[in-house]
């Protein structure tokens, strides 16, 4: 079995003077800096008091369902000669949150748009989405059902 090894620097860039002295005296903002990659910018869901115009946790959770599904999805397609032209996700999360304020996902559903090049290619194409599933690992990784609406058409 092999390891990988991922490693970023979460910064809290929030403090407004006064730290945490009071729930409603420090914004959310933070950047997650990776070496060599742009840094991102976060903050927390409006929800709980974060910057509307920057990446919260839960966008980039469901983010990265949908874009390891993609990745996965691309290489079956590629070596099961099925060629892709366009390929586009609207995923949508559901997280529930509880009295106490926990919260957790509860289910991620990948609505993706695939372009290929020749009708023959559609069935394997959907069927190709179920091989993706299987192997990514933020998908693998999670203790809830991520649900696939795949829509595949050809070139006009």
């Amino acid at each position: 079995m092999k390891t990988h090894n991922y490693k970023a620097t979460i910064e809290w860039t929030g403090n407004k003077g006064t730290g945490t002295d009071n729930y409603k005296n420090y914004e959310r903002d933070h950047t997650i800096s990776i070496e060599h990659k742009p840094p991102i910018l976060g903050s927390s869901d409006p929800a709980f008091r974060g910057d509307k115009t920057r990446h919260n946790p839960e966008d980039m959770f469901v983010s990265s369902l949908s874009s390891c599904h993609m990745l996965w999805y691309l290489h079956f397609c590629s070596v099961n000669n099925i060629i892709v032209e366009e390929y586009t996700d609207i995923v949508t999360g559901i997280m529930a949150e509880e009295k106490d304020g926990k919260g957790y996902f509860t289910e991620v559903t990948l609505n993706p748009r695939v372009v290929v090049s020749n009708v023959s290619m559609i069935e394997k194409a959907i069927e190709l989405h179920h091989e993706a599933n299987k192997y990514c690992f933020i998908a693998n990784s999670v203790n809830f059902p991520v649900k696939h609406n795949p829509i595949v058409v050809v070139k006009e």
